[in-house]
């Protein structure tokens, strides 16, 4: 049965409010696990990132959707001797959106201690200091310690703990606009879910794998080894990746407006996607009347970028949901753009034979 609105906001509620920062994705891993059971084998890798097959029939081609399980986060440095916790971050951050905002130190007994990212207060620097963006070697996080020994003795703190931030899942005035930490990319994880759960009963031509990766914030690592692990003959890399809606871009030159479809990338700078599979994605976008806005991006990547480079390659590429702010402790995105690209996820697999599948790496 495909998802509902009601199926995936509650999914993506779950999801969003786990946090699962870089080499620290078990919360997330336990839902996808618990999610496929019903759907497949599920195993993983040595390094963590878990899939969920299908059987296929003779000579199926072997289908991989996948998404990354963690969020930009960081990870404790150093304990001060006051009970300032420093830190380093684990992805992609922008440091002026960090100040002032929660976050929970998740510690090795599974207890999650609130704190709060803090620097010198404005008031005590120069007005050329204030002008200036700090570099996180100058933030800290407050958790309420008055001391070192308070910090690692009764909260449990230690050099090496995660750090993820601290954000509710919403519904905006408009309920159609939802707004959450880690859209990047729970979303995808959703979609990989949801997918296979809706295709639990139907015929295949292929064998389906999900696969929910670990590490990709830090540079792709999870999707190197899951690849090798799952062996796909065509891949649908799921993303929640940047909008470019908001005041300063150009709305007529966007190529991911909130509201407006699922994104199929064509290029970024770690990979340039299957010409064949780009357009076979659109010609079945076309066919089923799925809204959908075509993206060539000049920075950013995906783990599109291992995928397509796995074994002798892999046609590969990627479906995204457009979201506001990512990277940053809140992001929004639209429902209806999780659904068009849930639609069109489902069509493709429908569709991806061993004929469609072959001719997408036929060249001579």
């Amino acid at each position: 049965m495909p998802a509902t609105e009601e199926s995936a906001l509650k999914l993506l509620r779950e999801l969003t409010e786990t946090p699962a920062v870089p080499s620290f994705e078990d919360g997330v891993r336990k839902i996808v696990a618990r999610e496929l059971q019903d759907c497949g084998a599920v195993a993983h890798d040595r390094n963590g990132s878990v899939y969920c097959e299908r059987p296929s029939p003779a000579g199926g081609p072997r289908v991989l959707v996948t998404g990354h399980m963690d969020e930009v986060g960081f990870m404790v440095q150093n304990i001060a001797a006051e009970g300032f916790i420093q830190f380093v971050p684990l992805g992609g951050w922008w440091t002026h959106t960090l100040l002032a905002q929660r976050v929970n130190v998740l510690t090795a007994t599974g207890e999650s201690i609130l704190g709060v990212i803090c620097s010198t207060p404005p008031h005590f620097l120069s007005a050329e200091a204030r002008a200036k963006v700090l570099p996180i070697e100058k933030l800290f996080i407050d958790v309420g310690a008055g001391s070192r020994e308070e910090a690692t003795g009764a909260f449990g703190i230690q050099v090496g703990d995660a750090i993820a931030p601290e954000t509710a899942f919403s519904q905006m005035r408009n309920p159609k606009f939802l707004m959450a930490k880690a859209f990047d990319n729970r979303v995808g994880i959703g979609l990989t879910i949801q997918t296979l759960q809706a295709l639990r009963g139907e015929s295949l031509p292929n064998a389906l794998i999900g696969l929910a990766t670990v590490q990709e914030e830090v540079g792709v690592r999870g999707a190197t080894t899951a690849a090798r692990a799952t062996r796909p003959d065509v891949a649908l890399v799921l993303e929640g990746a940047p909008a470019d809606d908001t005041p300063g871009f150009n709305r007529n030159d966007s190529q991911g407006q909130l509201g407006t479809g699922v994104q199929v990338r064509i290029m970024d700078p770690t990979a340039i996607m299957s010409r064949r599979l780009v357009d076979f994605v659109k010609e079945v976008a076309t066919e089923n009347g799925i809204p959908h806005q075509l993206t060539v991006r000049r920075s950013g990547g995906t783990d599109a970028r291992a995928i397509h480079l796995s074994g002798e390659g892999v046609p590969t590429v990627v479906l995204a949901v457009p979201a506001r702010y990512i990277h940053s402790h809140n992001s929004i995105i639209h429902i209806d753009d999780y659904l068009a690209a849930h639609q069109l996820i489902c069509a493709l697999v429908k569709r991806l034979d061993a004929s469609v599948v072959s001719g997408l790496t036929q060249f001579l």
